[in-house]
């Protein structure tokens, strides 16, 4: 059990990084609108009310539910100086027991991608989750023409693990990811994916 979604925080140079709460509805709506050319290739296609006040306040529920019981760690990334709701990084499908992992998952606003807050942040829950969830194993999965994404998961220590065929649908199709893990004690070699 993580505890109340309200005390989770984590800070990091630039950021705070925090459950979603009710009045980040419209920050979080805009940024998700303006960056919807930049994002629907590497997402699921959104639902009709995906921008809803509805579809954000069941968001919020469920990030606060998640947390109580420890099955997620969804966080917003909130740029310190400012204030401004720049993304978000999702710790989710933790697994406890032998397995001790989790599966990440995040998105950057196109007008903050390429400036280093999400590898600032990305780094941050790493630590977080191998020091303070005790977790043994981080997962990630992208597209595999997603040199971003790919890039900034080796930055941080994920290593190249394989390909999972047809692992989800985005934008409308079932498409193959690459697939990475962060362990805890992790002794294998880079790959050239960077």
């Amino acid at each position: 059990m993580f505890g109340r979604a309200k005390r989770i925080r984590i800070e990091t140079e630039r950021m705070t990084l925090r459950p979603p709460q009710h009045g980040d509805h419209l920050a979080w709506s805009t940024l998700r609108a303006e960056s919807r050319d930049f994002l629907t290739p590497w997402e699921p296609t959104w639902a009709h009310d995906h921008l809803s006040r509805k579809n954000f306040t069941n968001r919020v529920y469920w990030a606060a539910r998640s947390i109580s019981q420890g099955s997620a760690l969804p966080l917003f990334l909130v740029r310190r100086d400012d204030k401004a709701l720049i993304g978000a990084l999702t710790v989710d499908n933790i697994r406890r027991g032998p397995a001790q992992a989790g599966t990440t998952g995040y998105w950057i606003g196109a007008p903050y991608a390429r400036a280093g807050y999400m590898r600032e942040a990305l780094a941050a829950v790493v630590h977080y989750a191998f020091t303070e969830l005790d977790l043994s194993r981080l997962e990630a999965g992208c597209l595999p023409e997603n040199a971003a994404s790919r890039g900034l998961l080796e930055k941080v220590g994920y290593k190249y693990e394989g390909v999972a065929q047809s692992y989800l649908q985005i934008n409308g199709r079932w498409r193959n990811h690459v697939l990475y893990a962060n362990l805890r004690a992790d002794r294998r070699g880079r790959t050239d994916a960077g």
